[in-house]
């Protein structure tokens, strides 16, 4: 594998960790900045909604820049908008670095999986892409643990100082390793948002959507789970965060390998019917713990083992479009997060059932495989050029 791709997977992560990190200290800054923990809530609801809208925007306004000098760039932004929050003597000094860093974020995300599929070899496409989400998921999944140890150790400001510094890092890598990337075609922001007509990709998104909606709707409520259905105390439910992480980031290889060795069409069929299947079944597995632990295990890896045969089914289904394709479809996992955690909360708060709330979260991903099988029955219908 091509180590630039390494080294975009650790820019990858190092701006993923902002989104949710925030989520285990929410205390700790709403005390610090004299707010409620509903008003410091809002720091992530904030920067979903600013990632989802902004991606696909800056992507098209930024069409004209050479790859490389946006990248860095846009890394530069993103650490100034981490000291920023350092340094804020307020709650709206951080909302406002918040907005700076979701934008940065969400084009940075879509710049790496754009450049790691320019950069490597046909045959190699998925895997790399694959790396590149294990920086995602592995961000996403283990920023709520690492923020809360770093916080305790050094308080919730520094966090975002290590984050500002380990981007300060990717920079310094990009800039001496990869070369200039070249824009291979340009067109215009109305022709970019024509694309979403396409309705073999505007489904292949909602797939994306509907399968981190059923996820997030039993995730996003993974500790209520634990204690209500397996009766486990703090350090367990710490135990069993972190084995799901790691299942989670080797998810993301997982993905890409599946999708060179069986094609990405195949691959994504595979895997939302197989995580409908595990998400119906999880709540079954806690009569034993380690029945359990195997079932957390399969959910976790089939939970980010879509993105990389997604994504490269996206590049080879529209390679002109592909780029803009890339930023929506990371909007609609931002979407997915979303609505699973809205959905979950509701048929929780209705039922008081996790046993429920999972098998509604495998009805929405069932929809998602609805929507996987009409993308791949569709006929090719590109966006149109101006």
């Amino acid at each position: 594998m091509n180590f630039r791709v390494f080294i975009l997977a650790i820019s990858v992560i190092s701006v993923g960790l902002v989104e949710l990190i925030v989520g285990g200290i929410l205390p700790t800054i709403a005390d610090d900045l004299s707010v409620s923990i509903g008003q410091a809530g809002q720091l992530i609801t904030v920067f979903a909604l600013v990632y989802a809208l902004s991606g696909p925007i800056l992507y098209t306004l930024t069409a004209n820049m050479e790859r490389k000098k946006l990248l860095l760039l846009t890394l530069g932004i993103f650490v100034l908008g981490n000291v920023i929050t350092y340094i804020s003597p307020s709650f709206l000094f951080v909302m406002i670095a918040r907005v700076l860093t979701a934008m940065s974020t969400a084009l940075i995300i879509v710049l790496s999986l754009t450049i790691a599929a320019k950069i490597v070899q046909p045959q190699h496409r998925a895997k790399a892409i694959g790396l590149i989400y294990m920086g995602i998921s592995s961000s996403l999944v283990l920023g709520v643990p690492i923020g809360i140890i770093v916080s305790d150790a050094f308080g919730w400001r520094m966090l975002f100082l290590f984050i500002g510094l380990m981007a300060l890092l990717s920079m310094v890598l990009i800039a001496f390793t990869l070369e200039r990337i070249e824009v291979e075609q340009v067109q215009s922001l109305k022709s970019q948002l024509k694309a979403l007509r396409n309705k073999k990709m505007l489904t292949a998104h909602l797939t994306m959507l509907f399968m981190l909606a059923g996820h997030y709707t039993i995730y996003a409520y993974f500790t209520p789970f634990l204690e209500s259905e397996l009766g486990l105390n703090t350090q367990w439910i710490s135990i069993c965060y972190f084995i799901f992480g790691i299942a989670a980031v080797g998810g993301g290889a997982f993905g890409g390998s599946l999708a060179d060795r069986f094609g990405s069409k195949v691959s994504i069929i595979l895997v939302v019917a197989s995580f409908a299947v595990i998400l119906f079944a999880l709540p079954f597995s806690t009569v034993s713990f380690p029945l359990f632990i195997v079932g957390m295990v399969i959910w976790a890896a089939l939970s980010w083992s879509l993105a990389p045969p997604l994504q490269n089914y996206i590049v080879e289904t529209d390679s002109e479009s592909a780029g803009i394709h890339q930023s929506f479809n990371n909007s609609a996992l931002q979407i997915g997060i979303s609505l699973g955690s809205l959905v979950g909360g509701i048929v929780n708060g209705a039922t008081h059932s996790m046993q429920t709330t999972a098998h509604v979260g495998s009805l929405l991903v069932i929809i998602s495989l609805a929507f996987g099988v009409w993308s791949l029955r569709s006929t090719v219908r590109k966006a149109v050029q101006n």
